[in-house]
């Protein structure tokens, strides 16, 4: 997906952002696979996480079929605006990444087997960028709800980064933060290669395997 207002890699102050709206705006209220409701509240004992690695359309497909994956949304998160469009995320005067969230039964799937998923499946070193992707809106971002998240996170990106060191690839610029807001996408968004099987798809991994990765359960 290519920005329609061009493709800006630098992000904007919040005081340069575009004002956004004070309501969400329309989008879809069930997954399109699973028929599972796409807003909170979600199952007692969930988790959450949130991922921006580049187009937000293939990255959702690589986890609504994972065991222990409650639900998967698109939307937008990282930037100033509340409640933007997809026109104005592409203009890159948001601030806002395209990404996953990712709501999890712990009991089922770890954080580190999601993470891992996350790291071996688009190139966590480009910075404002996927690919061809350019823009803002691509770059490579975990937001999640705790600070004890956030340092599971912090230590999986660093045992990542010595992998890709030590097959001579760059330095990640991928950001963590928590308790950052999201803002669901539009409806025709949501499980998009569900709905169009054969549509646009830009991920592509480093082909470096991540070190931190659990297929056990974990809290």
């Amino acid at each position: 997906m290519f920005g329609l207002f061009g493709k800006s890699t630098r992000l904007p102050a919040a005081d340069e952002a575009l004002a956004g709206r004070d309501t969400p705006i329309p989008t879809a209220t069930r997954h399109a696979v699973t028929g599972a409701p796409l807003h909170p509240p979600y199952p007692e004992g969930s988790r959450e996480l949130v991922v921006g690695m580049g187009c937000f359309w293939g990255a959702e497909r690589l986890f609504w079929g994972e065991p222990g994956v409650v639900v998967t949304a698109v939307g937008y998160a990282g930037g100033h605006t509340p409640n933007p469009t997809y026109e104005e995320v592409c203009s890159g005067r948001t601030g806002h990444t395209e990404v996953v969230r990712v709501v999890y039964d712990p009991e089922v799937v770890s954080l580190e087997r999601l993470l891992r998923i996350f790291w071996e499946n688009h190139d966590p070193t480009q910075g404002m960028r996927q690919g061809n992707d350019v823009g803002t809106q691509y770059r490579s971002a975990i937001y999640l709800a705790s600070a004890a998240d956030a340092a599971r996170a912090e230590a999986s990106r660093a045992a990542y980064q010595d992998a890709l060191s030590r097959a001579g690839r760059g330095t990640i610029t991928t950001e963590i933060a928590v308790d950052v807001p999201f803002y669901f996408a539009e409806d025709y968004h949501q499980q998009y290669l569900h709905k169009v099987p054969h549509g646009y798809c830009g991920l592509a991994g480093t082909g470096v395997s991540c070190p931190t990765a659990s297929t056990t359960a974990a809290g």
